[in-house]
């Protein structure tokens, strides 16, 4: 291969997140909807039935498609299928980023406002309930933090012998911040609360 080559790969390539290719790939919407004349949050509860993180609180969205062309396609079709609002129903759709979470998970993070909240129609299969929370609410409380420390521990086999200092080498722990946001009974954390926190920042 010659440098030509190489540069045509390079100039080819889509710049992403590297190490990650095979991330699993998700996209959510932050949906904002007018209620009593002010700004409000949507947040679904998920159904009790589901298998992963049954009851917790989440925004719209879920599992990137193949058939879908845009991860903003992703964020609506859920939305649509999760609460039954029609593609037309939301408005002013815009990327905030792109979350990595330390599990192997890019999301793909959108905000958009719903522009007719009454012919909800909650598929029971996935949402158990909704409910909103006033946008100020957010701007004048911050989250509670508390963290989770990821400690290193290499498997059986692991080639001690081809590494500088061996079994004496000094492994670097992480510390991963969790928020807690609190609204009358509800609690958001997670990655919804980090996505909330970031949006927040970048509002204010």
């Amino acid at each position: 291969m010659n440098r030509v080559e190489i540069l045509e790969k390079i100039n080819n390539h889509q710049p992403s997140i590297l190490g990650l290719k095979n991330a699993r790939n998700y996209s959510i919407l932050l949906p904002l909807a007018e209620k009593n004349e002010e700004l409000h949050i949507v947040f679904e509860i998920r159904s009790k039935d589901m298998r992963r993180q049954p009851g917790e609180v989440c925004f719209p969205g879920g599992k990137v498609d193949k058939e879908d062309q845009r991860e903003e396609d992703t964020a609506i079709r859920e939305l649509s299928e999760e609460l039954g609002i029609g593609w037309n129903q939301i408005s002013d759709l815009q990327s905030i980023g792109v979350l990595v979470s330390p599990f192997g998970m890019k999301v793909h993070a959108h905000v958009g406002f719903i522009e007719d909240m009454s012919p909800l129609e909650l598929n029971p299969a996935e949402v158990e309930d909704i409910f909103t929370v006033p946008l100020n609410h957010f701007l004048k409380t911050d989250p509670e933090v508390h963290y989770i420390n990821f400690d290193v521990r290499p498997e059986d086999g692991f080639p001690y012998e081809d590494i500088a200092n061996g079994e004496s080498y000094q492994w670097q722990s992480m510390k991963y911040e969790e928020h807690f946001y609190y609204y009358n009974d509800q609690v958001i954390w997670g990655l919804t609360a980090r996505i909330i926190r970031d949006f927040i920042d970048l509002i204010k």
